[in-house]
Parts: C-alpha cells; structure tokens; sequence
C-alpha cells in the first residue's frame, strides 16, 4: 500500500474539517504536509451547536483560550439537556453533567437513593445534582470542587456558533501552516490497481493528490461512500427521524439558560440552544409520520422568539459507513455516518475520530492491521452512542401520536435490551470505561423517563433510616448554598466577554 505518509488532503471545510486540520497541525506539526479544500458555495450542516464536556478539554488541547473561544464563537455555558414530555406529556428531566450525590465505598450514590425512594424519604434524583440545580437556577462559575469539600464541582460545556468555530479553527490552522485551496471538486481519480484515491480535480482543472485523503464532506460523503463505496448500515428502523427543519431566531430577553432544552413533539423533537447573540432551533422529524410542511409550522408556532431567517430543511439517514477507513480515505463527521443532535455528540464524534487517526497515523505505511482496529474503535463508539439515543425514544409512555406509539412499541439492539434489563432488575449499571455516556448519564435518562429499578444493592444497607435521611438533607442544603453562591449565567458571560 501507499509508503512514507508526507501529504495530508482534507476535502470539505466547516466543523468537521477544519477540526481535523486543527488537531493534526497541533500534534504532527512538520511531519506531514495539510491542505484543505473546501468551496465558498456549499454551505455546511450547522446542527452542532451543542457540546458535551470533553470539548472544553479539547479546546485547550487545540491551545484555544476559553475567553477568545466564548467572544468569537458567541458561545454560552451548558451544564446538561433538559428533555420535556419524553417520559410522558407533561415530563421534565435533565440529564446534567457531572457526578450525582456523593460517592460511597464500594457502593453508588445511586443505589443509596433508591434506598431513599423506596422508603419514602426522596422522590427527585435531580435533587442531588449541582449543574441541575445549577441549571434551573441560571447560574454558572468555574467551579472544580465544592468548597471545602471533595465533592465535585460544575462540570460543563457549550453552546457555541459552529460557523463561527469553523472560522476561528480556520484562521488557527493556516497561521500554523495549513494550506487552504478554494474551489469545488468536480472528479475523484482512483488508482485502477489499488482503488485508492489518485486526485481530486477542482471545476477549474487544478489537480490536487496526497497520500492519505481526510473526507469532511459532510452527509455527501464525496469519498468514503461515493467514490470507496464501503456501504452504510443503516439504523432507521430504530430511530425513525430523518429529517429536520433549522433556523435562528433572536435572542430571548430576561436570563440566558445555560442549557440545552429537547422538547418532545408529535412526530419528532424541537431543539433550542440559546447563544449570546441568538437561539439555534429545529424541529428534528419523520417524514413517515408528518409532512415537512405541517412539521415546519410546527417549529414556527413553537419559536420563542422572532426568526432571523427562513428554515433550513436537512434531510439525513441515520446509520453509519460500515468502514470508516478504507484505503488511503478516513472518514470524519457526517461523512462516517449520522447519529440526530439529540445528546450533542456531533462534535465529540468528530473530536473522537480525529484523535483516533492520530493514534493509528501511518506515518511508514498505510497498514491493514491499523484500519481494522481504527474501524472497529469506531464501530464499537457508534453503536453505544446509538444505544443511548435509542433509549429515549423507546423508553416512553407516550401514546398520543403514532409517532410515539411506534416508538413504544419497536424492537430495540439485544445490546439495549440487556442494558435496561439489568437496571430494573438489579438497579445496576455497567457502563465501559472508555463509553462515551458513563452510569450516571444512563441513570438519569431511565429514572427521568420513568424506568425505576425493583430492588437496590444490598450494600446500601449500611445506612439506615435516620442516617440515610439526615445524610441526604444536608447533601440539598449543600448543594443549594453552593448554587446561591454563584453569579448568574449571564454575569459570568459579560465577565468573560469584557
């Protein structure tokens, strides 16, 4: 296969690209040589508007200041999702970032609330959360530990303006020495005998050809599907939306939320991310269960404010390639395949597959053994990250549409089945290490959506009721003075952007 790995051709700009050209400048530095091509005509997705907390570290990472990040971005703090009518109509939960309650020798916090609940002493889980607690009282701060203590802290990620993020990648990367080239890719060459990309032409005729091809396409995915043609597996029949209506709309007045807000609707769910400047939204539905029309006033009846500009339809399939790399092409974004917004894993994925190529980079040789291991890491990284998404959907009481009803009823992964098994009949959870979405997340998606364990660990038993009780009331008050000690959302941000 191709030798020594010298030049490095990024097709497509926007998030996923320019990402991409980041991390690999930051890392390989004069190793290899980075182009990125990418045309002024095409505009990009934008649905990543939301993060989760592994990218702050991988801003820093990237050597971008949070201060400089939050002014060009227009960015915002956001300590978890608030999920509305999941469960049933009139349900509201947050899955919040960060730990849960406080942990215990050999036994969960989780496992002593269900002590509580069944003895009567809680109801609410979300209680004994700082960034929910933090959230709904639209405060935020830089805060690692609760003080004087060694409870955790604020944990937290943004909301941000993905073209702007582009732009300021952009700007980063070819100060760093990545060669950017305007243009539209009109032909794909490949090499007859390997099947390897050979050039891309541009429409004015230039040629451009390098040793290993880095496809930010988006959902055209001009190399990995329609050039490699590794195939797509496609996971519709598990998650049904495959469309989505996006536009901004102004600003709210009063306090920025710091946020996510999911908001279950009658075919589908709307999203609203609030930015400094404006509110992303979208209406993410089934064209199997409503038309596109009737789904777009849908979304412009529900705006919480006056749009900015028309909307957007993307219409996608959920699924991904069945190779991330093939050859001498490695897939990132949409171009891999496309899991909904629904968690704000758009991001992180791009984030995951560019560290994971930088693990695998075949500096020597383009070897068979790295791809296999590369496209099975991905493999593995999708399909738990689906698992995830799925859950909401399946895990409804829901029955006033058949939309929901559907949802209700479908099969799900066996992979799904045994997760939620185990948690209600033992209360346990056996999240990876290396999962993207750890216990406490899975905790607080089944409990908010109505699936509570029959029984607790019988190592919660060590705190009786007095005990247990006293132990979870003075975790509230802790919690609760904390959060009326922080400045507001919106303080924080004007501090930042001063």
């Amino acid at each position: 296969m191709t030798e020594r790995i010298q030049n490095v051709l990024i097709v497509g700009g926007g998030t996923a690209g320019w990402l991409s050209a980041s991390l690999l400048k930051r890392v390989l530095k004069d190793l290899v040589n980075i182009t990125l091509i990418e045309s002024d005509d095409i505009g990009t997705v934008g649905v990543g508007e939301a993060s989760i907390p592994p990218m702050v570290n991988f801003n820093a990472a990237l050597g971008l200041d949070e201060r400089t990040f939050i002014e060009q971005t227009q960015a915002t703090y956001k300590l978890g999702i608030e999920f509305e009518g999941w469960g049933h109509q009139d349900s509201r939960y947050m899955h919040a970032f960060g730990e849960q309650g406080k942990s215990f020798p050999f036994c969960d916090f989780f496992q002593v609330w269900l002590k509580a609940k069944q003895q009567g002493l809680t109801d609410s889980l979300a209680e004994y959360s700082l960034n929910t607690q933090a959230a709904k009282a639209n405060r935020f701060a830089h805060l690692q530990h609760i003080p004087n203590t060694q409870l955790q802290g604020l944990t937290y990620a943004y909301h941000f303006d993905a073209g702007l993020y582009a732009k300021l990648l952009s700007k980063q990367s070819q100060s760093q020495g990545v060669r950017r080239v305007e243009g539209r890719i009109t032909e794909v060459k490949t090499d007859p005998n390997t099947g390897n990309i050979a050039a891309v032409i541009l429409a004015n005729g230039e040629r451009y050809s390098a040793d290993l091809y880095l496809d930010c396409s988006g959902l055209k995915s001009l190399l990995i599907d329609q050039t490699m043609n590794v195939g797509f597996e496609d996971w519709s029949h598990w998650l049904p939306c495959d469309s989505a209506w996006a536009l901004p709309s102004e600003q709210l007045d009063g306090e920025i939320k710091p946020y996510t807000r999911a908001i279950a609707k009658q075919a589908g769910w709307q999203w609203q991310i609030p930015l400094q400047h404006r509110v992303g939204n979208g209406y993410v539905f089934s064209s199997k269960f409503i038309s596109e029309q009737d789904a777009k006033e849908a979304l412009l009846q529900s705006l919480p404010s006056r749009p900015l500009a028309e909307p957007k339809l993307i219409k996608f399939k959920t699924g991904m390639r069945r190779k991330q790399w093939q050859g001498n092409v490695f897939a990132v974004g949409l171009s891999s395949g496309f899991l909904e917004p629904l968690e704000s894993t758009s991001i992180h994925l791009i984030q995951t597959s560019i560290l994971r190529l930088i693990r695998h980079f075949p500096f020597d040789a383009i070897k068979d053994s790295a791809i296999e291991n590369a496209n099975m890491e991905f493999a593995n990284e999708m399909e738990q990250v689906r698992d995830f998404i799925i859950l909401h959907y399946k895990l409804t009481e829901r029955d006033d549409s058949r939309f929901w009803q559907w949802c209700k009823n479908m099969s799900i992964p066996p992979s799904l089945h045994r997760k939620m098994a185990l948690f209600e009949e033992t209360g346990h959870f056996a999240a990876k290490t290396d999962d993207l979405f750890q216990n406490v997340a899975w905790q607080q998606v089944m409990v908010g959506q109505g699936l509570v364990p029959k029984t607790y660990h019988p190592l919660a038993e060590q705190f009786d009721g007095e005990h247990l009780k006293s132990l979870l009331d003075s975790l509230k008050v802790l919690l609760q003075t904390t959060v009326n000690k922080l400045p507001s959302h919106q303080a924080f941000i004007d501090k930042m952007t001063k």
